[in-house]
């Protein structure tokens, strides 16, 4: 059996194609996510200048100027700095609380970020109970801000971790009533 050059080149170019189906199936994949993260950061950034600049209004006085065009990304800098500054460790504080506390307060309310739909068939833990889960994971999060407070060994810094830990419970409950009527009149 003698084959062509050309249906050769034809095959080729089809596993080409193919290959490239693939790529675009997997961007078409994270599309939604980075539209949703894109769109959130742009809100929060805008949220932020907005909030500088009202406030600033109000106290007459002049509001961030001097990063970037009127200010605009004075919320970028002030989250650069956030990140470079130093890490301070209370001397006489239980370390492993201190630490441990804001990593269980941010991995709770990025693991209940796992049940919420980025696409029509996209969610990465389809479950049955997928409201019961995101409000039982993000209701972990208090107790990370109060083994912060108490790791540091400061009555004053306990009594801000309370304080953190009452104010997110005060959130959660209206939040965890409205979710959840909103399901019970969803369901079929």
């Amino acid at each position: 059996m003698i084959i062509d050059t050309t249906e050769v080149q034809d095959i080729n170019s089809f596993f080409r194609l193919e290959s490239l189906k693939e790529v675009y199936g997997i961007l078409w994949v994270f599309a939604p996510i980075f539209t949703l993260v894109l769109g959130i950061t742009i809100s929060v950034l805008a949220i932020v200048w907005l909030e500088r600049e009202i406030s600033a209004g109000i106290q007459q006085r002049i509001g961030p100027e001097y990063a970037g065009p009127l200010g605009v990304l004075q919320a970028l800098a002030d989250g650069t700095k956030l990140l470079f500054k130093e890490s301070l460790i209370p001397s006489r504080g239980d370390t492993r609380l201190f630490s441990i506390g804001p990593s269980i307060s941010v991995i709770s309310i990025i693991i209940s970020y796992s049940v919420i739909p980025f696409g029509y068939n996209f969610v990465l833990s389809d479950l049955n109970i997928g409201v019961f889960l995101w409000i039982s994971i993000s209701s972990i999060a208090p107790i990370g801000l109060l083994m912060s407070g108490y790791g540091s060994n400061n009555k004053y810094s306990f009594l801000g971790g309370l304080r953190a830990a009452a104010q997110s419970i005060s959130y959660e409950i209206p939040l965890t009533l409205c979710v959840l009527s909103i399901s019970l009149r969803a369901i079929r």
